[in-house]
């Protein structure tokens, strides 16, 4: 992790998870992270893995000139990294580790920006494969942001965050449509270690 606010949102939800795999939605005390508020955001896991946003802060509607929440967090991406997206929540979810990706987007006046994503499981109401609590800050304050929309995202790297090792390789490939989707990112049990998946 580079960013300041990814930084900060891990290590306060590591703090909340202590020796648990995740912390619960309801040990959030928005208080306390009030200063990462507008970068953070939160995603239901459906039965039909659309990924709806239940919240989502103001700098990140702000991007898109509009309020994200119930809007599905595969549609923020260009079709081509839908399927990695989906791939990277579904180890999140299924796998309880957490990942950091780089991203980035073009605004409407072609001024192009970097940012990175941060998502980490959570659990609703001891409930587990129920929410992701994320974050995406930019690299810096752009100086079109609230007056110009971003185009979709794209990634350009991702790292699952201390988990087992990982088959590289497989899970992005572009050339595979959608409808043949079951995500293809993998965790196999191994040593504990991080993993880096550059496009």
């Amino acid at each position: 992790m580079r960013h300041q606010v990814s930084k900060d949102l891990f290590a306060y939800w590591r703090e909340l998870k202590g020796a648990r795999s995740a912390p619960d939605r309801s040990d959030i005390d928005p208080g306390k992270i009030r200063h990462i508020l507008a970068d953070t955001f939160i995603i239901e896991v459906d039965a039909d893995r659309a990924f709806p946003l239940r919240l989502s802060g103001t700098r990140v509607n702000a991007l898109w000139l509009r309020e994200q929440k119930g809007g599905s967090f595969l549609d923020l991406w260009s079709a081509d990294d839908r399927q990695s997206i989906s791939a990277a929540l579904t180890t999140v979810i299924d796998g309880v580790a957490p990942v950091v990706a780089g991203v980035k987007t073009r605004a409407e006046n072609d001024a192009r920006l970097e940012l990175e994503l941060l998502l980490l499981p959570l659990r609703y109401f001891g409930k587990t494969h129920a929410r992701v609590l994320g974050a995406l800050s930019p690299v810096y304050q752009p100086d079109w942001l609230g007056y110009l929309s971003a185009g979709p995202l794209e990634l350009i790297s991702m790292r699952v965050i201390g988990a087992p090792s990982v088959r590289s390789g497989v899970p992005f490939r572009r050339s595979e449509p959608m409808e043949n989707a079951r995500p293809r990112l993998v965790v196999y049990d191994g040593v504990n270690r991080d993993v880096d998946i550059r496009f």
